[in-house]
């Protein structure tokens, strides 16, 4: 099956790299220069620059512009695709519908671990779209299958979003174990350990069981832990996550 993916941004070269082991992929930019870039990565990809009249006629393309891109970049495609399959954040389905035609619309939103084959993706839309959908994206990690557009705003906020949310946790961590003494290499290393092993506990057991079972009475971990409330990080984290998903609300107003 091929796979078109318009844009030539970070998300779309991670989709690329890791959809290319399952699909035939075209990736189709405005960038020339970008797409050279991206083809060196990963060769078996082919390249095309958008033209003013973009045929995309029965074509499964994966939209990979920014949001504000996409009055601009709709312009000029032409024809009906079969199925488009959009990741563009607060972009409803209606409004692609308006500036798109196609015969099936749905929202995605896979994160950047697409290039590992570990993206954590929600897909909703036309019912039609769901199980192209789901095959594409389970090839390059999880994939779920949301109710509303509303729902994928908010899993945006966490799946889309969240990376670099634990980004942040992951350096802070490294930084803090740096200051305390240890070399920066065996400080990341560690980090790397840790999140890797925290992941797979998370899919047997609860975050607070997992808490309950390293943290003793009196202990290191409780003393780190308070620090943790005292500085109103379980806050922080909760407010990053309706902050996000208040501007992607606020970008389906637009």
């Amino acid at each position: 099956m091929k796979l078109t993916l318009i844009g030539n941004g970070i998300m779309a070269q991670s989709l690329a790299n890791g959809l290319i082991k399952n699909y035939e992929v075209e990736v189709i930019g405005r960038d020339i220069n970008k797409l050279k870039a991206m083809q060196e990565k990963i060769p078996e990809i082919s390249i095309k620059v958008l033209e003013d009249q973009e045929d995309i006629t029965n074509k499964i393309v994966i939209f990979c512009v920014k949001p504000y891109a996409l009055q601009s970049v709709s312009a000029r495609l032409t024809g009906e695709a079969n199925t488009l399959l959009s990741i563009l954040a607060g972009t409803t389905l209606d409004s692609l519908r308006k500036q798109i035609k196609s015969k099936h619309y749905v929202r995605t939103m896979p994160n950047v671990a697409a290039s590992v084959k570990a993206s954590m993706t929600t897909i909703t839309g036309d019912p039609e779209g769901k199980t192209i959908a789901l095959d594409i994206f389970s090839s390059i990690g999880k994939a779920i299958w949301v109710n509303t557009e509303n729902q994928l705003d908010i899993a945006t906020a966490v799946a889309g979003s969240g990376p670099a949310f634990l980004a942040l946790v992951a350096e802070a961590i490294a930084d803090g174990a740096v200051k305390a003494g240890l070399e920066r290499h065996i400080s990341t290393e560690l980090v790397q350990g840790l999140f890797a092993g925290t992941s797979a506990l998370l899919k047997h057991s609860h975050p607070a069981i997992i808490k309950d079972s390293v943290m003793s009475p009196g202990g290191t971990t409780a003393a780190g832990y308070g620090k943790l409330e005292e500085n109103n990080v379980r806050s922080a984290m909760i407010e990053a996550i309706n902050e996000a998903y208040n501007k992607a609300q606020e970008l389906a107003k637009k």
